[in-house]
């Protein structure tokens, strides 16, 4: 009786083997089911930075628009006859003075 409990339980593991580990394994497919999600979400932003290029290079065959924009930006041409002001806001190195009413003295006694 021993015998063929042994004999049945290697068959149930030899039937169970290609299911845990074999060429198709449950281990298998949850791998490459990961696999796919990554590539899916690497594809996506890839997609996503084509269609950024893409429309890109349409708004610079279609019109001028976009290579003045481009030109004026990155670098910092401007058109003929054009004048061309760079405003620099300058911060005082010293705080603005109280203001004294007319007639009082301001020197110390």
């Amino acid at each position: 009786m021993k015998f063929l409990t042994l004999i049945f339980v290697a068959v149930i593991a030899l039937l169970q083997y290609p299911l845990w580990l074999g060429k198709g394994s449950w281990l298998r497919v949850w791998d490459l089911n990961q696999k796919i999600v990554a590539e899916k979400e690497s594809n996506s932003k890839l997609k996503l930075r084509n269609d950024t290029l893409d429309a890109e290079v349409r708004d610079l065959k279609q019109g001028n628009t976009a290579i003045e924009e481009r030109a004026r930006s990155e670098l910092g041409m401007v058109k003929q006859d054009e004048v061309f002001y760079q405003v620099i806001d300058q911060v005082p190195s010293t705080p603005n003075p109280q203001p004294v009413a007319p007639g009082t003295n301001t020197k110390p006694h």
